[in-house]
């Protein structure tokens, strides 16, 4: 039975790709931050609780958890957070420590512990989700929100720096931006507005394209940075790269 290692698996994009692969009948593993998992998951999903990517022991915590398992086929990690910033009123310290942390320094650290404890080997894939706005080239006016941007764009180099160290390995590494999508946590920053303008989808629906890829995923692609479901809901890939863009489409950094 192939397995997966979902880290933010309690809502949003996470909790979707974590219930598409449990429905695929994949062996499951899935993190939360607290000791109780939410409610409406298959019975199947094995929990890993008190996740937290605040904690610089994330990394061991999660190997000691999957102590009885084997090698993982895929990890997918995508837990973040977003909180707005404005130039005018100006950027918030623990906001951003929490934004860099849990986009681009835990998951270096949880990926240096799963390889060395032996949890990924020849064939493992990980997919690290970052997002178009990590994208130094597709930034072309003031947008603000310096934390969120360079973040991802942190994690973008971390994702392309762990390919190297672990293609020798065997171990796929893909940065992926998953879409534009109608999660809470867009809507807490008022980009609900935004919604129908820069086509965004369900959560289930971005989680589809992720299992797609995944699974046709391979080495020639590690250390690549890739939007799936391909140009439509990114505002500035026209301007940027042109008219008449593939899907799915490899980004720029």
């Amino acid at each position: 039975m192939s397995s997966i290692l979902v880290v933010g698996a309690t809502r949003g994009l996470g909790a979707s790709i974590t219930k598409q692969y449990a429905e695929k009948g994949w062996s499951v593993y899935g993190t939360a931050r607290t000791q109780n998992h939410p409610d409406g998951f298959p019975d199947s999903v094995k929990w890993l609780p008190e996740v937290d990517l605040m904690k610089s022991d994330v990394g061991e915590t999660i190997v000691s958890s999957l102590k009885d398992s084997k090698p993982l086929d895929l990890v997918v990690i995508t837990a973040g957070i977003f909180k707005t910033e404005s130039f005018e009123d100006g950027p918030d310290w623990d906001d951003e420590v929490r934004m860099y942390t849990t986009s681009s320094i835990a998951p270096v650290f949880i990926i240096h512990r799963l390889s060395h404890a032996g949890v990924l080997q020849k064939g493992s894939k990980v997919v690290l989700v970052s997002s178009e706005a990590g994208s130094v080239a597709l930034r072309t006016d003031a947008e603000g929100n310096y934390a969120h941007h360079a973040s991802k764009a942190a994690l973008n180099m971390a994702g392309r720096l762990l390919a190297f160290d672990l293609k020798d390995k065997g171990v796929v590494v893909s940065i992926v931006h998953p879409g534009f999508m109608r999660t809470e946590m867009t809507r807490g920053v008022g980009f609900d507005q935004y919604w129908d303008q820069f086509h965004a989808v369900t959560p289930d629906e971005a989680a589809k394209s992720l299992v797609d890829w995944a699974d046709q995923l391979d080495i020639s692609k590690t250390g690549q940075f890739w939007a799936p479901r391909g140009p439509k809901d990114i505002g500035t890939a026209e301007s940027v790269l042109g008219k008449d863009l593939p899907t799915p489409l490899e980004l720029p950094w």
